[in-house]
């Protein structure tokens, strides 16, 4: 019995002096998690007012969430009597640690802070960087997400992202579609030119201004091949590139114009 009043004694004790701190601590959590929800209701208002880049605001937002959830913890761990000075002494040293196993981690930091800053693209530009094209879906702290033409997810480290090349094809907000068709050398070139660029003034997708071209590009073994350039809206060009060759194709058969077989020469000299 004696053993048992010892162990009441000391629970009673142990409740008297930490059960305070600890639901201090929980209620110093929970307060402070709701404020911090606020807090990052009110900067997403305030961003969208001021017409923010959606990228940047997805960046600021979650570096100011994750800073202010370090702080509340902190402030949690101090509410249950944990020096705070050592706390921060053994958050610095663990720091260290930690930079120094994720050198790589941190330049990709670095570089998305980059990217954010000079800002070489934005959450739906057509780019192509580090081997990959794509659309760029959402820019966070450490990569870059892009989906790419035949709808996959590619993930690219920012640090690559912000010290490599970058195309960004949407930023001029055109394009030029490049194709080439090749017809017989005893078809008349002029004909040729005005059936080509019917095709092109005549697909509402290709834009007038730059105009469309068509001109001669080489003159190859079987055929004189054109060199027929519509520009477009980034978000059309593959549909004006498979038009296009589809509706010159079309187009030059209801013209009698024909279209040789590649390798006619080589055939005939075959044979």
């Amino acid at each position: 019995m004696e053993d048992a009043q010892v162990w009441i004694d000391k629970g009673i004790e142990f409740v008297t002096e930490y059960g305070p701190k600890v639901i201090g601590a929980i209620l110093i959590y929970i307060i402070g998690s709701w404020i911090i929800s606020k807090l990052i209701g009110v900067l997403r208002k305030g961003m969208l007012k001021k017409d923010y880049d959606e990228s940047l605001q997805k960046f600021l937002l979650n570096l100011v969430s994750w800073a202010l959830k370090i702080f509340l913890i902190i402030m949690v761990i101090s509410k249950l009597g944990v020096e705070t000075t050592s706390f921060a002494a053994i958050i610095a040293a663990a720091g260290l640690a930690i930079g120094l196993a994720l050198q790589g981690s941190l330049s990709n930091f670095a570089g998305g802070v980059l990217l954010i800053i000079f800002k070489p693209y934005k959450i739906g530009d057509l780019v192509e960087a580090q081997g990959t094209l794509g659309v760029v879906k959402e820019i966070e702290i450490f990569t870059t997400k892009l989906v790419t033409p035949d709808n996959k997810l590619a993930i690219v480290p920012n640090g690559a992202m912000a010290n490599g090349n970058i195309i960004n094809y949407t930023a001029e907000g055109k394009m030029r579609v490049d194709t080439v068709i090749g017809v017989g050398y005893d078809e008349d070139i002029k004909k040729t030119k005005e059936v080509l660029l019917e095709v092109l003034t005549s697909n509402p997708k290709v834009l007038q201004d730059p105009a469309p071209s068509v001109n001669v590009m080489e003159l190859a073994d079987s055929s004189v091949n054109f060199a027929v350039r519509p520009y477009c809206a980034p978000e059309h060009y593959w549909d004006v590139y498979f038009a296009t060759y589809e509706n010159c194709k079309i187009a030059l058969d209801k013209a009698g114009i024909e279209i040789p077989y590649p390798h006619a020469v080589e055939i005939h000299k075959e044979a």
